[in-house]
């Protein structure tokens, strides 16, 4: 059979881009090493965080399955930054791990032009140029019109623990993918290493617990899904905890017995999420790091120790596991350990995630250099997507910075490159106001619709949703409360009293007042969910409207093309790095290459000036 869009792996990447294109109306066969491991979390088993939760709901509102599955498999929900302003509310979930694995799996086999292989991909079809296919270590061939590689780790992945030799291995237990690496370089296409690792995992039943913080979640309704209203399992609590002076020591002693510092890996790690003996070294004024306990799922005892990633021989990580307080009896599940893989610097791609070197193919995932499931996701989604339509040839989806956080993420990745695993923050968004985890099905649903990526049933949803949101605004803008009604809601959030009638939009813009309690007390049938949108959108409307306007200008530059076939090096009056740098990313428009590393606003104009010249 002749597929139109062939994955590549069933991670967090692979996932969504089957999801997606098979939404699209696309024939799409996901092709993995271990059907049992689709949506396989490989390291800790939580989803959203600090941008990362953003992610998650725009890939939601596209059709993905990642918020439902987290909505399936949720054991623990805290919306993180709530002290801060709503462009960096974070919603995350600790999830049961074996849940999200099989709720994936479920959502995915619900996709009718959706079907699945096992088998290791070795090498392409290739017929005039493009890819048409792969073929499988054992002999199979599946052609298609696109592909999408989302292999995470697994790509020549080796592992690390100590100094011991390392174990060739995507991650523990699976084996790693030698022959499509060398596929793709032999393409032409460049290759690198990163690095990345995973902390060890404990008894629960070892642990004392009554010298440990215990952290519960958030008790409100908070649902990752803008489509569904899945009922979430048990909820358990986390635990804090602290590694001290006797682990550094410890660590210390055993330093050049570590894989990373005795030298046995050579590929580069994850600034954000450093390994204990990083910490140390790089940290060595601090008294103590956190470590987080946190479950790994309802059906077990075992839980992740979050903050202790570590290369260290297993005796090593054992003696520190046990310096810690509540530790001092606890017995390792699993050790701790690096894992060091290919991954293909992303400038060597188009914005649609197709590479520029072999047509057809799509990269998506760890492969870009990125890390987190939550990045991996949303690539996925955007390569999938983008497969698909080409073979449909259809107009690409190629998101604006201002209009998703994923967009941010792939801009990034593809014009501005990567030299360590990169990681996903609000802090890399110019417009971090407008793309808020609570608008994310208002800013994409457009998308989703035109692309025919949902169902009857949630596109109702969507509008249901759309149109409460609307209507909680309208409504205080029009409504009036009264002194006797408002006064005790502004008295319990310390605010001033008011002697006359009142919008409930101006109240509203006071810190403490949520539009969600003035509209109850009027005796609004407002949705208190649909009343959030709403509240943010007065509290900040004068910072919306400046994004708003720098957002305009930004696409007006990106509206002025480059010529694909401009000769950066013959351009004297910008800088020899400008010019290295834009020769390599080769950028579509000015408002690209204003983003590339390296140019500068005087490049940029001059740039602008030798396009402008050479025109006439």
């Amino acid at each position: 059979m002749l597929y139109d869009v062939l994955v590549i792996g069933g991670g967090h990447a692979g996932a969504e881009a089957a999801a997606l294109a098979s939404r699209a109306g696309a024939r799409t066969l996901l092709l993995t090493q271990n059907l049992e491991t689709i949506g396989q979390m490989s390291c800790n088993p939580a989803i959203g965080g600090i941008a990362k939760g953003t992610v998650v709901r725009e890939v939601d509102a596209l059709g993905g399955v990642m918020g439902r599955a987290t909505d399936m498999s949720r054991i623990q929900f805290r919306m993180l930054n709530r002290s801060k302003g709503p462009a960096v509310w974070s919603p995350r979930a600790q999830c049961d791990r074996a849940l999200y694995r099989r709720a994936v799996r479920q959502l995915l086999e619900a996709q009718p032009n959706l079907r699945f292989a096992q088998g290791t991909a070795a090498s392409f079809v290739i017929r005039g140029g493009r890819v048409a296919g792969v073929v499988t270590k054992e002999g199979l061939t599946f052609e298609a019109r696109t592909v999408v590689l989302t292999t995470g780790t697994f790509l020549r992945g080796a592992i690390h623990l100590g100094l011991d030799p390392q174990v060739p291995a995507g991650r523990a237990g699976e084996s790693p993918a030698i022959e499509i690496s060398q596929a793709i370089a032999a393409q032409g296409i460049t290759r690198e290493r990163f690095k990345t690792g995973t902390p060890p995992r404990i008894d629960g039943r070892t642990v004392d617990f009554s010298r440990l913080t215990r952290q519960d979640g958030d008790a409100g309704p908070y649902w990752f899904s803008q489509f569904e209203r899945t009922e979430h399992p048990e909820q358990l609590p986390c635990f804090l905890t602290w590694a001290g002076a006797e682990v550094k020591e410890i660590i210390q002693r055993h330093l050049q017995e570590s894989a990373l510092y005795g030298g046995a890996i050579s590929g580069r790690g994850p600034r954000y999420c450093p390994s204990v003996e990083d910490k140390v070294v790089r940290f060595p004024e601090a008294a103590r790091h956190q470590v987080f306990l946190e479950p790994e799922g309802l059906g077990t005892a075992e839980l992740y120790v979050n903050g202790l990633s570590t290369s260290l021989p297993a005796n090593v990580q054992l003696a520190f596991l046990r310096a810690v307080p509540g530790l001092a009896s606890v017995e390792m599940t699993r050790p701790g350990y690096a894992i060091e893989y290919d991954y293909f610097p992303p400038t060597q791609l188009y914005p649609t995630l197709e590479s520029r070197a072999l047509p057809g193919l799509f990269f998506a995932g760890q492969v870009n250099g990125t890390t987190g499931y939550e990045e991996a996701a949303g690539q996925g989604a955007i390569a999938g997507l983008n497969a698909a339509l080409q073979v449909q040839e259809r107009e690409p989806v190629v998101l604006s910075r201002d209009e998703a956080m994923t967009a941010v993420l792939v801009d990034d990745l593809v014009h501005r490159g990567v030299d360590e695993p990169y990681r996903l923050f609000t802090s890399r968004a110019e417009f971090r106001i407008l793309l808020r985890q609570d608008n994310a099905l208002r800013r994409l649903y457009p998308v989703a619709r035109r692309l025919g990526l949902l169902d009857e049933a949630e596109i109702r949803t969507a509008e249901e949703r759309l149109e409460g949101q609307e209507t909680a605004l309208r409504e205080a803008a029009e409504t009036a409360i009264s002194p006797g009604t408002a006064n005790p809601i502004l008295a319990a959030a310390g605010e001033s009293p008011i002697g006359e009638p009142t919008r409930l939009k101006e109240l509203c813009r006071r810190p403490g007042v949520t539009l969600a309690s003035l509209l109850s007390a009027t005796g609004s049938t407002v949705n208190p969910e649909h009343a959030e949108w709403a509240d943010i959108e007065i509290k900040y409307e004068g910072y919306l409207v400046r994004e708003r306007d720098a957002a305009t200008r930004l696409a007006e530059l990106d509206e002025v093309p480059l010529p694909a076939t401009l000769e950066y090096h013959s351009i004297q009056t910008i800088s020899w790095e400008a010019r290295e740098k834009l020769s390599a990313v080769q950028p579509t428009s000015i408002g690209q290459a204003g983003r590339v590393p390296g140019v500068s606003p005087a490049d940029l104009q001059n740039l602008a000036f030798a396009v402008l010249r050479q025109r006439v």
